[in-house]
């Protein structure tokens, strides 16, 4: 997908008006990157919250006895394992910029319940929930879900601010005070997944910021697995 294209149906064209080579050069420079990164361990589990009552929210703080199965979800064989370091080694060249607290990739799937989720297949920070609905109802207390069914982007830099004036806020880790949810596009212009960048500190997400995850969303559709 061209960046004029991924702007214009993300709506961020009028956010990042006039950064298109800015976006284009830290592309390039995120591929030069992966190219010459080492193989990353793969992992194949992880540690959830413990959902609350109905599952709609995670206890903060309070841990699933057991981790999530991301093999049982997406399958464990030589082509996921590679999909996975790819997408490894994308989260852990992002986390070097510091722009982020947390961070995490997510792509459409049915989980082995049959449901299409958002599952989250590589990340940086805290324990988080593993699968996000992609349901009307859970979209109304998700930004998640919200931009995994829209394909719209959603920044948010000031939590507070937007909880104050009534926005609605899945709140996994009370620290998050900046968040930037962005959509992933297969080559067919289709949802693929999305990106969640988290900060604990207030406008986090603007211009610079913004272009380097822009960059990732362009990059990340190729390495996701099948």
């Amino acid at each position: 997908m061209s960046i004029t294209l991924y702007l214009e149906q993300s709506g961020l064209a009028a956010v990042l008006q006039g950064q298109e080579t800015a976006i284009e050069q830290a592309v390039t420079a995120l591929k030069k990157q992966l190219s010459i990164a080492a193989a990353p361990a793969v992992t194949w589990s992880y540690q959830v919250p413990e959902l609350g009552e109905g599952g709609a929210c995670s206890l903060f703080g309070q841990l699933a006895d057991e981790p999530y199965d991301l093999a049982a979800t997406i399958g464990q064989s030589e082509v996921t394992a590679a999909a996975l370091a790819q997408l490894t080694a994308v989260v852990q060249n992002y986390q070097q910029t510091n722009d982020s607290d947390w961070f995490g990739i997510y792509q459409k799937r049915q989980n082995p319940q049959g449901e299409t989720v958002l599952v989250k297949l590589a990340y940086f920070g805290a324990a988080s929930r593993a699968e996000f609905p992609l349901t009307v109802e859970f979209a109304a207390i998700s930004n998640n879900s919200t931009v995994g069914l829209t394909g719209k982007a959603k920044v948010i830099n000031d939590v507070t601010a937007y909880l104050t004036a009534g926005g609605e806020y899945y709140t996994c880790d009370p620290k998050v005070l900046s968040e930037a949810c962005l959509p992933l596009f297969n080559g067919k212009g289709e949802l693929a997944g999305i990106i969640d960048a988290e900060a604990f500190k207030r406008q986090a997400y603007h211009t610079e910021a913004l272009i380097r995850l822009v960059a990732i969303c362009l990059v990340l559709p190729g390495l996701l697995p099948a």
